[in-house]
């Protein structure tokens, strides 16, 4: 079962068959995760206004990414597959925003839209995945070593540091999650990130990613060097 905020959520009947979207590109919201934002658009301040008062759930999910494993959506300029977010922080700011963090639940697929011209937001239906609210997979298949060596080196490639007594203590599934979250890619990335089927693939997909960037950085000034 996935505890998020106040709630368990243990089967995908918990979860409302008709949520509020969110299309954000480049966002990405993990099972177990957190994500701020900072909503002033009209029509996403309704939309949290709503879920707030129901269930209090919002699907973080990207506009169509072109990628050549891209899955089919039934909704053509969405993603196909998003994740639930609950909201677990609210506050507001006084100049007409809202500051909202929403826990990750659950990846889910889009199985349709629900079109009502009097609404501001858009609302889809969705299929939650099961598999995420088991929650029996811990990350033991991920191999750290190799997730922390290539975050290290794309580090060293851009100067940057990290808090390293912090990173050992943090179990590997918040690792991947984390690295995964913080990444500094584009839409497409993020997608596959998301759509990774376990820790495991996550963190291997994110070793993919990095070197795949660093080394054409390297070619790039390889070239220049010319």
């Amino acid at each position: 079962m996935m505890r998020v905020g106040n709630r368990i959520y243990a089967k995908p009947e918990d979860l409302p068959a008709r949520i509020p979207v969110f299309p954000l590109a480049g966002a990405l919201l993990l099972p177990g995760s957190q994500l701020p934002l900072n909503i002033f658009e009209p029509r996403y301040l309704a939309m949290i206004d709503d879920a707030l008062a129901a269930e209090r759930v919002v699907g973080i999910i990207q506009p169509t990414v072109d990628t050549p494993t891209a899955c089919p959506s039934p909704v053509k300029d969405l993603c196909c597959i998003g994740c639930v977010g609950r909201i677990v922080a609210f506050g507001e700011t006084g100049d007409g925003r809202y500051l909202v963090t929403l826990g990750g639940v659950c990846r889910f697929r889009v199985t349709g839209e629900i079109a009502d011209p009097a609404r501001l937001y858009r609302v889809c239906t969705i299929e939650p995945d099961a598999a995420d609210l088991s929650c029996t997979d811990k990350g033991d298949a991920v191999d750290r070593a190799a997730l922390l060596e290539s975050f290290r080196s794309y580090l060293e490639a851009n100067n940057l540091e990290a808090d390293w007594a912090s990173i050992e203590k943090a179990s590997n599934a918040m690792l991947v999650n984390s690295l995964s979250m913080m990444s500094p890619y584009g839409p497409a990335e993020k997608q596959a990130l998301l759509e990774a089927r376990d820790y495991r693939a996550r963190a291997e997909t994110l070793i993919a990613i990095t070197e795949m960037i660093l080394a054409r950085r390297a070619d790039d000034a390889q070239w220049r060097l010319q």
